[in-house]
């Protein structure tokens, strides 16, 4: 076969295979497509299916097929970042900016530092730590990966749940916002490369001019002609993001943070993020998955990512709870609250895979972090649910003020 019928054959198995899973499985409660996806990008990887069936694995992801991939992968993703950069509600988050400051930095610095502090114990054995990487770049690193908050599937699970257009939707979706950016500047740190400063002095010059000049542009064009506009604008970010060595992604993102959501038909917006996820993200899971192994042995990859799963879930819980306490939350807030932002899947996964790129992390690292996003993930929904449903959606005072209404059950 030549490398077309062969890409054509990796397409089908992407496809088919995670759409069984899920709909003869009747997965959906507690774990939606996307996260069946991510599981079958790593049981079709080396990790798994390389291992049982190598011949087939080398066959069908060859190389040429890989390179093929990681091409619609790239943009795939570069979408999805701008799109979760363009629905961040910043005007919101300031308008809130007390009570989203505090439970936005409790909920992001507590499981940093508990994930922090489980990447220095990795640091004690061989096979975590990437090549190129610094120790405080690899701590930083695994540390953030643990306080991520993914903003996309989070909104995909609080549809799920009904509660996404409640208040307490979007005051969740404020504190989120407030954590993607820090997420997003502490990565741009960590990949700062002081042999390339000028590149990267040069590159957010140029993008503060031209930001400027783009929204300008944006409010006088049709609504039509902003939607191809919006992707001249992410190619040329990430360039030159990728250029001055901080990763295309982080110029992707911040594409989509200087675009206002109100330029666009947010049910368009809506259409166009689940498009993204449907025809073309399966295919940067894949990609994703093709990257895991374990060569530091099974086990062990699994005892850190369970280690990395209770810093993640832990550390969240916690600085929600000590946020609620502060705030004066009603009863049982602060744990549907902690338990939504614990939720990781795409943005993390996004996240460590530029840490694999740029070789902070090593593969049975990556394996173990996308492990722990998978978990994590998939423990939301059933564990939300039934505290929604005890708790009969009731809003509290601070809920109530925001929404202009008296506290009642939504």
């Amino acid at each position: 076969m030549n490398t077309t019928e062969i890409f054509l054959i990796a397409m089908a198995i992407i496809f088919t295979v995670p759409w069984l899973i899920w709909r003869l499985g009747r997965t959906d409660y507690w774990a939606p497509l996307v996260v069946v996806q991510i599981i079958t990008g790593i049981l079709l990887g080396p990790g798994v299916l390389g291992k049982a069936y190598p011949e087939f694995h080398q066959f069908v992801f060859n190389p040429a097929v890989i390179q093929s991939l990681n091409g619609i992968a790239w943009w795939a993703v570069m979408l999805f970042v701008m799109i979760a950069g363009t629905e961040l509600d910043l005007k919101q988050a300031w308008k809130h900016r007390r009570e989203s400051g505090i439970t936005a930095g409790l909920a992001l610095g507590a499981p940093l530092l508990l994930g922090s502090a489980a990447a220095l114990f990795m640091l004690d054995m061989p096979g975590w730590i990437g090549e190129a990487a610094r120790p405080w770049q690899f701590v930083a690193g695994v540390g953030m990966a643990c306080a991520v908050t993914a903003l996309p599937i989070l909104i995909l699970l609080m549809e799920k749940l009904e509660v996404l257009r409640h208040p307490l939707g979007q005051r969740i979706l404020r504190y989120a916002s407030l954590d993607d950016i820090a997420i997003w500047g502490v990565l741009a740190l960590i990949l700062m490369d002081w042999t390339r400063v000028g590149r990267q002095g040069a590159f957010l010059v140029a993008f503060v001019v031209l930001s400027w000049a783009f929204r300008h542009l944006m409010r006088r064009l049709p609504a039509n002609d902003r939607w191809a506009v919006s992707l001249i604008w992410l190619a040329v970010c990430a360039f030159g993001a990728d250029w001055a060595g901080l990763h295309y992604m982080v110029g992707a993102f911040l594409a989509g943070v200087v675009m206002d959501a109100d330029w666009f038909d947010q049910k368009k917006l809506d259409q166009l993020r689940h498009n993204v996820l449907l025809v073309i993200m399966p295919v940067y899971f894949i990609s994703t998955g093709l990257r895991t192994n374990w060569d530091v042995g099974g086990m062990a990859v699994f005892g850190i990512a369970a280690v990395l799963l209770v810093a993640s879930i832990g550390g969240k819980l916690l600085g929600v709870h000590v946020a609620g306490r502060v705030l004066k939350w009603g009863p049982g807030e602060a744990s549907i609250i902690g338990w939504l932002l614990q939720t990781k899947a795409l943005i993390m996964i996004i996240f460590v895979n530029v840490l694999l790129d740029k070789h902070l992390i090593t593969n049975d690292t990556f394996t173990a972090l996308l492990l722990m996003a998978v978990a994590s993930t998939m423990l939301t929904v059933p564990i939300v649910e039934p505290k929604l449903r005890r708790a009969g959606h009731r809003m509290s005072a601070v809920e109530a003020k925001d929404a202009g209404v008296l506290a009642k059950p939504a």
